[in-house]
């Protein structure tokens, strides 16, 4: 890689790590900029997981020292979210780089979709949570999205833990970060056998990625989703472009 490779993968980690850890979506950036930077869509779908896991360590710890401590459901949502990261990891690895360019930007239309639909942590909870069965169950099925191409899981675990399940925004977004980490941990163990992983790259996209966590869960609370939108409507129509006619 050359020298502003470095830079601009640090420069999307901050800004995916932080929309990441704040809705959700953030990926939607820093695998499309790989791609940009000529790694082929496969790899980089797994290099990703590095910076992601990176990212997520660094938010449970910042939103722990903000008093976020009670994990105890994190546990059990993650260890139902993590057999379906492992099948879906799985699946991530059999597509041919063509068959991924061409789910990555569906799936970048159906992001974009998604956030002009509302926001997924608009409804007002609170810290008790309730339907734990639905929410675990659906948990599978978040796992298995966010080990197959990890993209815009945000926007499917805020809707499981704030809308299905009744907690409110800090909660949501603590318990999504922690689940997060968990079924990374075993998406990147099977792309790391599957697949090829640039780990170079990953490092330096976590530090970025981490940056970002940290300053994502700082801001959790304040109200810049208004912006992230327009700026992530923007990168996703300009990768899309990218990915279908320009790859």
């Amino acid at each position: 890689m050359e020298l502003w490779h470095y830079g601009a993968l640090i420069a999307a980690g901050i800004v995916g790590g932080a929309i990441n850890v704040m809705a959700g979506g953030g990926s939607v950036i820093t695998v499309p900029v790989m791609v940009f930077l000529g790694v082929p869509g496969p790899i980089a779908n797994g290099t990703n997981r590095i910076a992601i896991l990176a990212q997520n360590v660094t938010a449970v710890g910042t939103f722990m020292r903000g008093g976020q401590t009670n994990f105890r459901l994190s546990i059990t949502l993650a260890l139902c979210a993590l057999p379906g990261a492992l099948l879906g990891a799985w699946t991530g690895v059999q597509l041919s780089g063509a068959q991924f360019n061409m789910a990555l930007a569906l799936v970048m239309l159906g992001t974009l979709a998604l956030m002009y639909r509302g926001s997924a942590a608009s409804h007002t909870g609170g810290e008790q949570p309730k339907n734990m069965l639905w929410g675990h169950l659906l948990m599978v099925l978040a796992g298995f999205w966010g080990g197959f191409i990890q993209i815009g899981v945000g926007f499917i675990l805020m809707p499981i833990l704030n809308r299905v399940m009744g907690l409110d925004l800090v909660s949501t977004n603590a318990h999504k970060c922690f689940i997060v980490a968990v079924y990374t941990l075993g998406a990147l163990a099977v792309f790391s056998v599957q697949s090829d992983i640039l780990w170079l790259t990953g490092a330096v996209l976590a530090i970025g990625n981490s940056l970002g966590g940290y300053l994502g869960a700082t801001l959790t609370l304040r109200n810049g989703e208004g912006l992230i939108r327009r700026v992530l409507a923007l990168a996703i129509i300009g990768m899309v472009i990218k990915l279908l006619f320009f790859s």
